[in-house]
């Protein structure tokens, strides 16, 4: 926080002070009617701090007795000024209701507060007071989003630094209405009045007498209350000030205030008056800006219902003023005409002379006038194909082969061996072929590994698994006698091979011993979907006859819980769940998300408050 003060140096041209002075004296900035300008000093600062949590944070603090109260936003931000009294009571913006912009009576003085249009104006909002204030006022903001600065400024009276010789002013007697000479001891100070902002005449002592008493004249007018004065509010509690006029004590007949005696004028009493509330109305906000920069879109503003009482403006129930016609919330707006997609040019050659290429042409968004604008001013959606695939039909292609292979499928007899053969594609040179054609060249040829001998054996083929997962068991395997020739391999029956050893066609096996077992059920289904889930399944030890046992290793033992589903939660993203305002923070922080009003103007960020709220509760 900075601050500073100074004196005023110079008279300001001011308006005349009471016209019965007729000194022709003007009113300095101090408020003293032909003073100096020195009972005073100016206390201004700008209030600059980097916050982060949202809130009320103080900015100042205005002293009693303070004048010219300005404190001013530097640049429109989302943030509000609030102010409230050392008493505890709240004049502007309190308990996070936010007011709207008018007068507002507060510490002895009506602060006028301003927040130009959220749309058009760039100024930040403001409160000003003429003052003086009665007690302590704190200067609050409703931090929401980076502060742009306060500046604030306002006077406060000079206090007596020590003995002052009196001021001997020959129009002193005009201003107490007598005559003669003013003597006053030099052992008096003058006394200064900060509330009426000019010097009183010194007292004498109680035990002390003027030595000479100055002849007193019989008052021939006096002051006397004439009535009062209008209501100031004609409803919601207002105010009204008795009101004295000079009159002749001859005849009660009414005469110049000149003539009365302006020291002895009673101060005016104040009544309140016209305490009945007043009727509830619809106070109508600023339009939002338009939802679309172009085209046909929405705009919105908030609508409610108040109730002015004692110069504050409240919140009330919609109910309140259901006699009256409600303001439409929603409206439909048009900035511009959209601008559109243009194909401006044919499409290009294809980018191949033969088979598969591309093409292109030029794609702009013009506006409604004629001119190229970015692409993000047209529906992108519906932008024409710029791009696109494009077939010149075959290229020249030729058949391809290797060398054929050095070996026999065959060890004896007759086999076959291959070689590779592929059709490619020739893009640079245009070869007089058209195409491959159907003539493949073959890719396999027979070969001959010379005469076989026909010879007699057991051909056997892998052992199946072991019919049990444990203790004894059996598998198998195919056995099949053959015999080998140049035309290949033959299946004989059996007794062709039985001067051979017949191999085992069927063996005895044990994978490990039974015993006790660990067995489980399926998992459950994940009791959460997102975010800290988990499943369950049963785990039971049982024997080779399926009954409970307790022989199981514990160390072994499955688990029956494990967690699941562990990504976050995302809460789905609602296109038409947006927030239509702002200051939609304030309406959570002031958990206002309950009314169907606020739930609907804020979607976002009232979804968003729910969704902690439930993550919350969930981790608790």
């Amino acid at each position: 926080m900075i601050s500073s003060s100074k004196r005023f140096s110079s008279v300001p041209q001011g308006l005349g002070c009471d016209d019965y002075l007729g000194s022709g004296k003007v009113m300095d900035k101090c408020g003293v009617c032909g003073g100096d300008n020195t009972t005073c000093r100016l206390v201004s600062g700008v209030f600059k701090h980097s916050l982060t949590k949202i809130g009320y944070h103080k900015i100042v603090e205005i002293p009693e007795g303070a004048t010219k109260i300005n404190v001013t936003e530097m640049l429109k931000s989302r943030n509000y000024l609030a102010l409230r009294s050392r008493s505890g009571r709240s004049i502007i913006n309190g308990n996070w209701a936010i007011d709207r912009p008018g007068k507002y009576e507060g510490a002895g003085t009506m602060f006028t507060y301003r927040r130009p249009n959220e749309i058009r104006s760039t100024a930040g909002e403001s409160f000003l007071a003429e003052g003086p204030t009665n007690e302590i006022l704190d200067v609050y903001m409703i931090f929401q989003q980076p502060n742009p600065g306060i500046h604030y400024e306002f006077t406060l009276p000079e206090k007596p630094t020590g003995p002052q010789q009196p001021n001997h002013r020959p129009e002193g007697n005009a201003v107490n209405g007598q005559g003669g000479s003013n003597h006053h001891s030099n052992t008096h100070q003058e006394n200064y009045n900060p509330a009426g902002g000019g010097r009183e005449p010194p007292r004498l002592p109680d035990n002390q007498v003027p030595a000479v008493q100055p002849p007193r004249r019989t008052r021939e007018y006096n002051w006397k209350m004439a009535g009062t004065t209008e209501c100031s509010a004609s409803c919601g509690k207002g105010f009204r000030y008795s009101i004295f006029h000079c009159v002749s004590r001859l005849n009660q007949g009414q005469v110049s205030e000149s003539l009365c005696d302006s020291s002895s004028k009673p101060s005016p009493q104040e009544e309140a008056c016209n305490l009945q509330p007043c009727p509830a109305f619809w106070d109508i906000g600023e339009w939002s800006e338009c939802s679309k920069t172009c085209g046909a879109g929405m705009q919105h503003r908030q609508v409610l219902c108040r109730q002015i009482y004692a110069n504050r403006t409240l919140n009330v129930h919609t109910s309140r003023c259901g006699h009256l016609e409600r303001p439409e919330i929603t409206s439909s707006c048009q900035l511009k005409i959209c601008s559109e997609w243009q194909i401006r040019s044919e499409w290009s050659a294809c980018s191949v002379p033969c088979g598969l290429g591309q093409r292109s042409r030029e794609v702009h968004c013009v506006s409604n006038v004629g001119d190229f604008v970015p692409d993000e001013e047209c529906n992108m959606n519906l932008r024409p194909v710029d791009v696109e695939n494009c077939d010149m039909g075959s290229c020249a292609k030729s058949w391809f082969y290797t060398e054929w292979g050095n070996r026999c499928s065959a060890e004896c007899g007759m086999g076959v061996r291959t070689r590779g053969v592929l059709c490619l594609t020739n893009h640079i040179s245009s070869l007089p072929l058209e195409g491959c054609g159907t003539e493949r060249p073959p890719n396999s040829q027979v070969c001959n590994s010379g005469r076989c001998e026909n010879r007699i054996e057991w051909f056997t083929g892998p052992w199946s698994q072991c019919s049990a997962e444990c203790g004894p068991g059996s598998q198998q395997r195919a056995v099949v006698c053959l015999i080998k020739s140049d035309e290949g391999f033959s299946v004989m029956p059996p007794y062709e091979c039985s001067s051979l050893d017949r191999p085992l066609s069927q063996q005895s096996c044990n994978l490990k011993a039974c015993g006790a077992k660990w067995f489980t059920t399926d998992w459950s289904a994940c009791s959460k979907t997102c975010e800290g889930g988990f499943r369950v399944r049963e785990v039971r030890c049982l024997s080779d006859d399926s009954l409970p046992n307790d022989a199981c290793d514990q160390n072994l033992r499955p688990g029956g819980r494990e967690d699941c589903s562990p990504e976050p939660c995302t809460p789905s993203i609602d296109e038409n769940c947006r927030d239509k305002y702002f200051n939609c923070n304030v309406v959570v922080q002031a958990r206002l998300c309950v009314y169907d009003y606020y739930k609907t103007t804020c979607c976002a960020s009232c979804s968003r408050g729910a969704h902690r709220q439930s993550v919350q509760r969930g981790r608790s």
